[in-house]
């Protein structure tokens, strides 16, 4: 598995996916080490649909005087990213980096056409320090498979981190967007790009009709929220948007577990009323009961991989009360692969429980939540 993850191709979209995995954090890569105390970079993919104002963010970044040494990568240079082609050096030995070029600003702007992992690694091993990098992902739907190489990937663990997924929205037609194309069986890709988003960017809010563009702006917020509620929403022209919003997320680092627990809190009401099953929703089930981490284990595995009862789960995330232990878990998973950490010792004033986010298709709450209660010990009431 570790071989077929290295030789994902930035234009390979069809992954078959892998087991469904536990990540073993017995160290915390983010933590000086005594071996290594430079902190990793960080990695922030970025996706759309076409037209939404991706590369007009990559431009923005690229040309934004920000003092950051900032890397982009990309499928190719197209003429809608603001570099010219003569500036463009080749890649020492046909390298893996294959084309790149350093702008004014300090950033660097690369193209990947064969292994994303060895080419992440020669970016990191540069001489000059890199603030983060930027993964572009045209022509790739779904990012979950870049998720997983960035996570999985025990080469990359001590150099890089995934930090977050960045899905850029066109205000305008995001409702068409979303809507089933009759002539087609596909889902619409739209729905998969807001599912694993960390951070959405709602451009072109300019181009909304100005005289109910509040209304309507509210409106795609909620259909957004509908879809994955913890993600961050935020409003933009151009995508001209604060780097400190969309960079250094932390969206993957399971000791960042105050922002974990304030998006729960905004989701402890959320329910599927009004939403039909196969459509791509957020749940949130919750549970004070003490729960056996080793049968958490094997009912997401069940879950995860062979989507028990039917249930398709994109992302989910949660804090977990775990029998014999002081301590708060955190519960993040994308597709496959999934962790299950502590985090820090409850608070004496905190109600302590299991608080779950489920994002995906055709999910069944009380299933859900009966699942959940069946890995609690029975012990303890």
């Amino acid at each position: 598995m570790e071989n077929r993850l290295k030789e994902l191709s930035m234009e390979d979209s069809d992954e078959e996916p892998p087991l469904a995995v536990e990540i073993n954090n017995t160290v915390n890569s983010n933590q000086p080490t005594e071996n290594s105390e430079i902190p990793p970079v960080g990695v922030t993919v970025i996706t759309g649909y076409l037209g939404s104002g991706k590369s007009t963010l990559i431009n923005y970044i690229l040309k934004e005087q920000h003092g950051k040494r900032i890397a982009v990568i990309l499928n190719e240079f197209g003429e809608e990213i603001g570099v010219e082609r003569a500036m463009i050096n080749e890649g020492e030995e046909g390298g893996l980096v294959e084309e790149w070029v350093e702008l004014a600003n300090g950033c660097i702007c690369c193209t990947v056409k064969h292994s994303l992992v060895q080419a992440l690694e020669q970016l990191v091993q540069r001489k000059e320090r890199l603030d983060h990098i930027l993964l572009e992902t045209t022509g790739l739907a779904n990012p979950a498979p870049l998720a997983s190489v960035l996570w999985l990937d025990d080469q990359l663990e001590s150099d890089v981190r995934l930090d977050s997924i960045i899905t850029v929205v066109d205000a305008k037609n995001l409702r068409y967007q979303l809507k089933p194309n009759p002539k087609s069986s596909s889902f619409p890709e739209a729905y998969l790009q807001i599912a694993f988003a960390d951070v959405i960017i709602l451009n072109k809010v300019d181009l909304v009709s100005q005289d109910d563009s509040g209304a309507m702006l509210e409106e795609l917020e909620k259909e957004i929220c509908d879809v994955n509620s913890l993600a961050n929403i935020i409003h933009s022209v151009r995508c001209q948007v604060d780097l400190s919003k969309i960079l250094n997320c932390q969206a993957y680092d399971p000791t960042h577990a105050a922002h974990l627990e304030a998006l729960l809190k905004e989701n402890k009401s959320l329910t599927a009323k009004g939403l039909h099953d196969s459509e791509v929703r957020t749940l949130c089930i919750c549970d004070t009961q003490q729960i056996d981490v080793d049968k958490v284990r094997t009912w997401l595995e069940e879950l995860l991989w062979d989507k028990q009862d039917g249930m398709d789960v994109y992302r989910c995330k949660g804090i977990l009360r775990v029998r014999n232990s002081d301590q708060l878990h955190t519960l993040q998973g994308v597709r496959e692969i999934y962790e299950i950490v502590p985090s820090r010792k409850w608070r004496n004033e905190e109600i302590q429980m299991n608080k779950i986010v489920f994002i995906g298709r055709f999910l069944n709450e009380q299933i859900l939540l009966d699942s959940l209660r069946s890995c609690c010990n029975q012990l303890t009431q």
